[in-house]
């Protein structure tokens, strides 16, 4: 994918790559990078003026205090190479988008604001990113019975037309989206680790080749597994979905639970709990928390989509009654 010239300067701020030979200073974060946008705004400067001026010229024109300029100024001398490191991760099919760039998911700005990721790393149709989907949500380890009613799930929307978004991870993520691939339909992964080692598999490779999986990630293609990234990134799973189903959770604690708690806060989608006689006992709290019953013995011959439209509007609408000042506030 071609960048802009204020994609290629976010990305040489932002960027995590690791050359072995880049200089020693730490790229800007989130946070960061929207303290200098104001700046930017402020001072009338164009995000794409900054290459080829010096640390001084930078303080001058955007305002700052000198080791500020003269970081961005380092980190922008790295632009060379990353640019290196780029053309190898697209030689092995992945691509970069920055928030500058036309195809980065527009629902990460609506959702998260100035909190979404500077920048996307991912392999296969970046497009599938932006279609009507269900993020579905679990534990690594889950029963036979939340297994069973996975697949179910990941098949469904299949059928039903929904991309499943999910993590990628061994469980129930990579559960669902084996279940929809197999049965004709797409996926996206959105990663918290490994993305290059990720495409290398054979089965992933095949999948996106025919453009039926995207896989996604904020982090560095090479990063390594962090408890911390992991439960960053699942705001993205749900930030970019229509809706969220929770297979099973651990009640007030680990990733599953804390992502369903932060997408029910923040009100992201209408979140969807597995309920049934043998539930876990998250799940249970999770419904008491605001999320929407999804009956395990569900009629499967149904539209699930449409099952998952109606009952998200009618939960909404009960709740703009009851509380108006709030309610309105290998792969596979």
């Amino acid at each position: 994918m071609n960048q802009s010239d204020e994609s290629l300067v976010l990305f040489a701020l932002g960027s995590r790559l690791s050359p072995p030979d880049e200089p020693d200073v730490k790229p800007l974060t989130t946070r960061e990078w929207s303290e200098l946008e104001r700046k930017f705004e402020l001072n009338s400067i164009n995000v794409s003026a900054l290459p080829g001026l010096t640390s001084a010229q930078i303080e001058s024109v955007l305002q700052i205090e000198p080791g500020e300029a003269d970081r961005i100024a380092r980190l922008l001398a790295r632009s060379e190479m990353l640019q290196q490191e780029l053309r190898r991760l697209e030689a092995l099919g992945i691509w970069l988008l920055t928030r500058f760039d036309e195809g980065y998911p527009p629902r990460l700005i609506e959702r998260l604001g100035r909190a979404a990721p500077l920048m996307l790393y991912g392999a296969g149709d970046a497009q599938l990113l932006n279609q009507r989907g269900l993020a579905v949500i679990g534990s690594r380890n889950v029963d036979a019975r939340g297994f069973e009613l996975t697949e179910l799930v990941g098949r469904a929307c299949a059928e039903s037309n929904l991309i499943v978004y999910s993590g990628g991870a061994r469980g129930v993520d990579k559960t669902a989206m084996g279940a929809a691939l197999v049965a004709g339909g797409s996926a996206a992964g959105l990663l918290a680790d490994s993305l290059e080692k990720a495409v290398r598999a054979s089965d992933v490779r095949e999948a996106i080749d025919e453009s039926h999986l995207v896989l996604a990630t904020p982090y560095s293609p090479q990063a390594g597994f962090n408890v911390g990234t992991a439960m960053a990134r699942n705001k993205l799973i749900y930030a970019l979905s229509d809706f969220a189903l929770v297979i099973a959770s651990d009640a007030e604690k680990g990733g599953t639970w804390a992502g369903a708690e932060e997408a029910l806060t923040a009100g992201w989608v209408p979140v969807f709990v597995i309920d049934g006689p043998d539930i876990p006992d998250g799940n249970r709290l999770l419904l008491k928390r605001g999320a929407i019953p999804f009956p395990d013995s569900f009629d499967w011959t149904s539209s699930l989509a449409d099952w998952l439209e109606s009952n998200a509007v009618s939960v909404e609408s009960d709740a703009q009654r009851k509380t108006p000042e709030i309610a309105q506030g290998s792969l596979f």
